[in-house]
């Protein structure tokens, strides 16, 4: 392991590893306990659309993602809460647009459009430190958010009416939630790629959730649980010339399975004590 930190697009993949577990860990709770998985999902694919559009001002793909995917995320959430359209129609329709979008102004780009790929599927080992510094900047936004705001999200989070008794503007925060997600998704693309954001934003959280219910908690082990699995997915992807995102999300979806079987067996010997006594 530590003969890859002699390069440096190592040393810059392992820093994005941490600080892309950091919006996993914080937002990916938010999602995986509000239960907003799928739009989460139509807000990851249509960030394309942002990608496309910064191959069309020539600017970075990242950076024009941003106002785009926040956009597009708000809109969705806007639609689901304030008209009779169902919220899987709106996904829809808005996941599409989204990705139809990010085509056409690739196609209206001049030249070649250079590392779409790794827009679409990751590529860790391609991020720069401008990259490393507007992840950096978004976990902070993110963070700030949540401490800012911890009380509004978690009554949110786990009972709106209740939140609406307190006095939360709850359409407003679901909107700021829907915001954070949008941020994540950006600080994500790099990593995993648009096609398996939604693994890196669910996954380490509901592993996290299974050992415990308290949020502060889950952030926390969603968080190291990003780190590692990162880490170790960087090192196999390098052993093995593999993809590292999609490696990454593999050992998360083992490492779940893995959790999911211990507190199945846990819960059956809890069980079994219960009628010997």
């Amino acid at each position: 392991m530590m003969e890859i930190l002699q390069y440096q697009f190592m040393r810059n993949a392992i820093v994005a590893a941490v600080l892309v577990s950091i919006a996993c860990g914080v937002v990916g709770s938010y999602v995986v306990t509000k239960r907003i998985v799928s739009i989460s999902g139509g807000i990851s694919h249509a960030a394309f659309g942002g990608v496309g559009l910064g191959y069309l001002l020539g600017v970075s793909p990242v950076t024009a993602a941003i106002p785009f995917t926040v956009g597009a995320a708000i809109s969705m959430g806007a639609v689901t809460r304030k008209t009779g359209i169902s919220e899987d129609t709106a996904i829809g329709i808005l996941w599409s647009a989204g990705m139809a979008l990010g085509i056409v102004f690739i196609n209206l780009s001049p030249g070649y459009a250079p590392d779409l790929f790794s827009y679409l599927f990751g590529n860790i080992l391609m991020v720069t430190p401008i990259d490393l510094w507007t992840m950096l900047i978004l976990d902070l936004i993110i963070i700030s958010s949540a401490v800012l705001f911890e009380r509004e999200f978690l009554a949110l989070c786990f009972d709106e009416e209740y939140a609406e008794v307190l006095g939360v503007p709850v359409d407003t925060f679901y909107l700021y939630l829907l915001a954070l997600v949008a941020l994540s998704v950006v600080v994500l693309i790099k990593a995993a790629g648009i096609i398996l954001v939604i693994a890196l934003l669910t996954v380490p959280a509901a592993i996290a959730k299974n050992f415990s219910m308290n949020m502060k908690d889950i952030m926390v082990k969603a968080t190291l649980t990003g780190v590692l699995t990162a880490l170790a997915g960087l090192w196999i992807s390098y052993e093995f010339n593999l993809s590292s995102g999609a490696i990454i999300v593999l050992l998360l979806t083992a490492l779940f399975g893995i959790t999911q079987i211990f507190g199945y067996l846990k819960e059956k010997n809890t069980l079994k004590r219960m009628q010997n006594h």
